[in-house]
């Protein structure tokens, strides 16, 4: 069975769609990928941020991007929030806000 990926709003869709066209490349390869194989690609793609976050890891020429996500029932990967990172470390702000979303997702779906 394969894993489908949504999206926590449109607003987080869109996002994705206005990055760069290099990392949103990248974005698309890596969610092929767990489409067919499943969230747990690790490093160098996606990571565990802990307590069920997650990150897809897209990289181009024009930078790094972020998108957060969660896993819930019957396969499904939920995106929950996105960033093009300026820094080394990704801003607290947005792991807080990813972590609030993921909440929410899990809270709809228990």
């Amino acid at each position: 069975m394969s894993w489908s990926i949504t999206y926590y709003s449109e607003g987080v869709q869109e996002e994705i769609n206005n990055w760069p066209v290099g990392i949103r490349a990248f974005y698309v390869r890596v969610t092929e990928k767990i489409k067919v194989y499943g969230p747990n690609l690790g490093m160098p793609f996606t990571r565990s941020m802990g307590n069920g976050l997650f990150e897809i890891r897209a990289r181009g020429k024009e930078g790094i991007g972020r998108a957060f996500f969660c896993t819930v029932v019957n396969q499904k990967v939920v995106i929950l929030h996105t960033i093009i990172k300026k820094t080394q470390s990704t801003p607290s702000k947005d792991i807080k806000l990813a972590r609030k979303r993921l909440k929410e997702v899990y809270n709809e779906n228990s």
